[in-house]
């Protein structure tokens, strides 16, 4: 009995030195495993598929199919958001792009430059009245002078009627002279009309709607008219408040600045004193620039017609019962 208790000791010892051994084997082996060089290893030996849940997510989304880390470049990882890039790295950006916008922020800047030094500019001088701008250009030659129509007084409705009674007297034996070389004739056309005529509604413009030249000896204009004159170099006839060029009454008197009836008023004032009056207060209120020199010309023309549209009359470019009448000449 003794024995076998003994030998029963015997066999446990051993296990237990032999379960010893194992477990200090074991240490050893997994050092050398880890010292060994993964190149060692035989090459077909599969390696371990790494468990997903094991792998961190930030290496799991870098290695997803399509974003494979490519060849190593000097531009940085990143990608800075669009509202943020660079103007270098925009898509199609160029040189003349940085260029424009680099003269578009100069621009601001000395806009924003001027703006600040027109706020702090210390008031100067008032600018100067259409009067004095006028008297200015008055010694300057004609081509250099400004225009009627802008450098009038547009302030002034009216002459003054004072001044209007000094002009007549200053016109009471004022004479006109033919000048053809600056004021060129009209010429005769039996189917002439005056422009824009047919639109001028009312019946003061009922002479300018109805008016053609005609031509007639000078039994046939004293048979038809008391009075007919010779003005400026042309020979007028009257009629019913209006001075008509009657044409063919003397072949060698037929000036005549421009072809329409010209109204002077019931006193049968020679038409070449009533256009003296007309340019003297037109030239008064700055609409005017040109000679006072009685014949009705482009420059006349154009400064009744400047002031006609002024005052809400029909642009009839001539001396009319309205115009006469707003000038206080009626």
């Amino acid at each position: 009995m003794k024995k076998v208790i003994a030998i029963l000791i015997s066999c446990s010892l051993a296990l237990g030195a032999s379960a010893i051994a194992q477990q200090e084997e074991q240490p050893q082996k997994a050092k050398k495993e880890k010292v060994q060089p993964a190149k060692s290893r035989p090459a077909n030996e599969a390696k371990p598929a790494p468990n997903p849940q094991s792998v961190p997510r930030q290496h799991m989304e870098t290695k997803a199919p399509g974003h494979e880390k490519g060849p190593q470049s000097n531009e940085p990882s990143y990608k800075p958001h669009p509202a943020t890039k660079a103007p270098g790295k925009e898509p199609g950006h160029t040189n003349a792009g940085r260029e424009e916008m680099e003269q578009r922020n100069k621009q601001r800047s000395t806009t924003n430059e001027s703006e600040t030094e027109t706020a702090n500019k210390p008031p100067g001088p008032a600018p100067a009245t259409e009067r004095e701008r006028y008297n200015s250009a008055a010694g300057a030659p004609q081509a250099n002078r400004p225009n009627a129509q802008i450098n009038r007084l547009k302030g002034q409705k009216k002459p003054d009627p004072q001044a209007i009674q000094r002009i007549k007297t200053q016109h009471a034996s004022f004479r006109a002279q033919p000048k053809p070389e600056k004021v060129p004739a009209a010429t005769f056309s039996q189917n002439y009309r005056i422009s824009g005529s047919q639109q001028w509604q009312g019946p003061q413009y009922e002479v300018f709607r109805s008016y053609h030249p005609e031509w007639h000896d000078q039994n046939w204009y004293h048979s038809h008219f008391n009075r007919v004159e010779l003005i400026g170099g042309g020979y007028y006839y009257w009629n019913n408040g209006y001075w008509y060029p009657a044409w063919g009454y003397d072949s060698s008197a037929q000036y005549y600045a421009y072809d329409a009836p010209i109204y002077v008023g019931s006193r049968a004032e020679p038409p070449d004193r009533v256009i003296a009056d007309v340019q003297s207060a037109l030239q008064e209120m700055g609409y005017y620039q040109g000679e006072v020199d009685g014949l009705l010309g482009p420059l006349t023309r154009e400064a009744v017609t400047a002031y006609q549209t002024d005052h809400g009359l029909y642009a009839t470019a001539v001396i009319d019962e309205p115009t006469l009448s707003s000038l206080g000449m009626g």
